[in-house]
């Protein structure tokens, strides 16, 4: 027998007892399914032999980790449903990138047609592989057995990957008789997974799961049609520098390709802003261009670059930052938790913003506001503006979109431009790089250059920072009147360099030691690339520095 302690309380087993026998003793204690087990601090997958005497509690589907494992756990299921009543020759079914609360699946094949009839058999092998509880099986090979492996299954995408592998073994998933390389944790079997449905979209399929906050109940299907366009046009630029994955993308780099590599992703953004400059030129009407996306976008270096492009229209530009008509710090009300919501509404002064911008577009002068973070503070220098006709006011911050900002501007005088990085890349044709993760790797770098924190500290405010989002700037990227797409296919590769040693700085005892682990493991699959050939006006300088602009 084998003693432990299992969520504080002495628990006894037989030898060999696996953390899912633990979890399915404990299952009643949980409202959701259990997805992993922490033993000692940590993470183990349920198959694996409960040791004597460890610490164990349990991360469940509604917590962050435990999530990811059962999307991915989910998507695993649905790429063998696929292989099941497809097969091979149909083509492989690829994943691209999410979509409302799931993911957009379409098949490499064009011949293969998603029809209802598609569809619904996909639906009924899902259904029946969740209902026979069938194991995620997992084995350990070498890196040349996995290459050969996957040279055999078809899928070159892995082989490329593995090309640059370090480790000299690869984690195999076995689900059936399906077998696949995934980057992350597993499920203990497919009983778990009762909450999925499949939606067609486009020209693929939508694979719907639950929202973290409510794991037995999928959202309704609204997808954004300009988010998805964006994402798309994200993927068309990878394409064009034939670099989809990580695996085409490091094979590029051994190739000597950086240089080439930079300079064609920033032309291609240059011209997109470019584009979108003539766009706003030829609308006579406009006098405001608002700007706003989610942390780390890189909305102010656009901004800026946005002003250059508008100036070789011919326009007189002015740029604002919303955060200098943030309200006195001592204004501010708690909220229900005590804690003061710099992300809210509230915290802007927006009758003194509304004044000043109506006082503008009145031909009137205005004094500019500056926001001092020291004091929390608003003072003002003796900075003034005004705007003459055809003169524009580029106006950036995280409510640009939101029209209680500037509710007393007249609709037609604002031009809405939402940005957001968009990750062109996935690390091969069934593991995505989700959104956030280049967004967060900007954000540890650019807080430890500018304001001193640790990765530590980033990492524990992240969750606080994603929650404003989806509460103060998603409900409007709708109302953006275009999209724009500030990732860049080589910039994990260039953050790489910098944030590394900062998450090796978190040691195994803090909160954030996951993640930070998590963030290590996910840089390894890139080819650390040189920064000194990135231009100054690239929106990566935001966050590495060395930039051309005043931010």
């Amino acid at each position: 027998m084998i003693r432990f302690m299992l969520n504080e309380k002495e628990a006894v087993y037989p030898e060999h007892a696996s953390y899912a026998d633990a979890a399915a003793d404990a299952a009643a204690e949980y409202d959701v399914p259990i997805a992993l087990a922490v033993a000692d601090g940590r993470l183990r997958e349920l198959y694996h032999e409960i040791k004597e005497g460890a610490k164990v509690t349990f991360e469940t589907v509604a917590d962050g980790i435990g999530y990811d494992a059962y999307r991915r756990s989910c998507s695993m299921l649905y790429l063998a449903a696929c292989e099941k009543v497809l097969g091979q020759e149909m083509g492989r079914s690829v994943l691209h990138f999410s979509i409302g609360c799931g993911y957009y699946f379409t098949f490499n094949k064009k011949e293969t047609e998603v029809t209802d009839e598609l569809l619904a058999s996909i639906t009924e092998e899902m259904q029946r592989m969740q209902k026979a509880g069938i194991r995620f099986e997992k084995r350990s090979v070498s890196t040349d057995e996995a290459r050969r492996i996957f040279t055999e299954k078809g899928m070159p995408d892995k082989v490329a990957l593995f090309r640059t592998r370090i480790a000299s073994r690869v984690n195999i998933y076995r689900l059936g008789d399906y077998e696949d390389y995934y980057y992350g944790y597993m499920l203990y079997d497919t009983s778990a997974l009762t909450c999925f449905r499949l939606e067609k979209y486009q020209d693929g399929i939508a694979l719907l799961m639950p929202a973290k906050k409510k794991p037995g109940v999928i959202p309704a299907f609204d997808p954004s049609e300009k988010l998805f366009r964006a994402q798309l046009q994200g993927e068309s630029w990878a394409e064009k520098q034939n670099i989809g994955t990580v695996g085409d993308f490091n094979a590029r780099m051994i190739a000597g390709d950086v240089r080439q590599t930079v300079l064609v992703a920033e032309a291609l953004q240059e011209g997109a802003i470019a584009q979108m400059a003539a766009t706003i030129a030829s609308r006579k009407n406009v006098k405001f261009v608002m700007i706003a996306g989610p942390s780390s976008s890189g909305k102010t270096t656009f901004s800026q670059r946005l002003c250059v492009q508008l100036q070789a229209q011919g326009l007189v530009t002015h740029y604002i930052g919303t955060d200098n008509y943030f309200v006195n710090r001592d204004q501010l009300i708690p909220g229900p938790d005590g804690k003061l919501d710099f992300e809210a509404l509230e915290a802007v002064d927006v009758e003194q913003f509304n004044r000043d911008m109506t006082d503008v577009l009145a031909g009137k002068t205005i004094r500019l506001p500056k926001y001092d973070f020291l004091t929390g503070k608003r003072v003002y220098d003796g900075e003034t503006l005004s705007a003459g006709d055809g003169e524009l006011l580029v106006i950036e911050g995280i409510h640009g979109l939101n029209a209680g900002l500037s509710y007393s501007l007249p609709d037609e005088s604002k031009f809405r431009i939402y940005i957001s990085a968009l990750t062109q890349l996935n690390i091969d044709e069934h593991n995505r790089i989700p959104t956030t993760d280049g967004r967060l790797l900007r954000r540890i770098v650019r807080d430890a250059r500018t304001r001193g924190y640790s990765a530590s500290q980033t990492l524990a405010i992240w969750d606080s920072v994603r929650a404003g989002e989806e509460k103060n700037i998603f409900p409007y990227q709708e109302s953006a009147d275009v999209f724009f797409n500030s990732a860049l296919p080589y910039e994990i590769a260039a953050l790489k360099t910098y944030a590394q040693p900062l998450l090796f700085q978190v040691e195994r005892d803090d909160p954030a030691w996951y993640e930070a682990k998590r963030l290590l493991k996910f840089l390894d699959y890139f080819i650390a690339i040189p920064t000194d050939g990135i231009p100054t006006n690239s929106i990566v300088r935001e966050f590495i520095g060395g930039g051309c602009f005043r931010l």
